[in-house]
């Protein structure tokens, strides 16, 4: 039986607007000497994913001069302003995205989260036979990432505003597995406060 086929979509459109008015962004910050996007893009190319798409809008020239010369499809969502919901079906409306058996919805700040977390996560949507929700928990809370499988893209594709794919999970009526990924599931960094306190350096 042929695995089930999954493709990563990064989401780097936010506008970051809790780092502040002084112009960094958070996914700029460094961590171990590289941007955080970076870093989080090169986690997702070493997991066991079919390809790596990164949506892309806020600076979308900074980030994507940061992942300069890596294999990833990026797609450009020019309504990123609106919410995650536009950077979703950005990333869902991709060919890669959609001729996968599930997506795998990661956020660009969360530098806990390591490759063995997502073939982890991956491992268990491919046990499912691809029918299943997967997503990452911290001690039974759900955190990210989320992989949906292809049945839930027409609901992803109909999302509006600043919504995640919670919604979509909560009224799919598939099968949802948990992972424990530990700490890193919950941890995002939204503000200075965070970006330093996880390690990073602003720039």
């Amino acid at each position: 039986m042929l695995k089930a086929s999954v493709a990563i979509v990064i989401l780097a459109a936010g506008k970051a607007s809790r780092m502040g008015e002084g112009g960094k962004h958070k996914l700029l910050a460094e961590f171990d000497g590289m941007p955080l996007v970076r870093r989080s893009v090169l986690t997702a190319l070493a997991a066991d994913a079919a390809s790596v798409i990164v949506v892309t809008g806020h600076r979308r020239c900074e980030i994507e001069a940061a992942l300069d010369g890596l294999a990833l499809t990026f797609v450009d969502n020019p309504d990123y302003a609106s919410g995650m919901a536009s950077s979703l079906i950005t990333g869902f409306s991709s060919r890669d995205a959609d001729s996968a058996d599930g997506i795998l919805v990661m956020l660009a700040d969360m530098p806990g989260i390591s490759t063995t977390h997502l073939n982890a996560l991956i491992s268990a949507f491919r046990n499912a036979g691809g029918k299943a929700v997967v997503r990452a928990v911290s001690q039974g809370k759900p955190g990210n990432p989320v992989i949906l499988p292809h049945s839930l893209n027409q609901a992803v594709l109909r999302l509006e505003g600043d919504v995640g794919a919670r919604d979509v999970v909560m009224t799919s009526g598939l099968a949802v597995l948990d992972v424990d990924v530990g700490d890193a599931a919950l941890l995002d960094v939204d503000t200075p406060e965070q970006v330093l306190a996880a390690g990073g350096a602003l720039n």
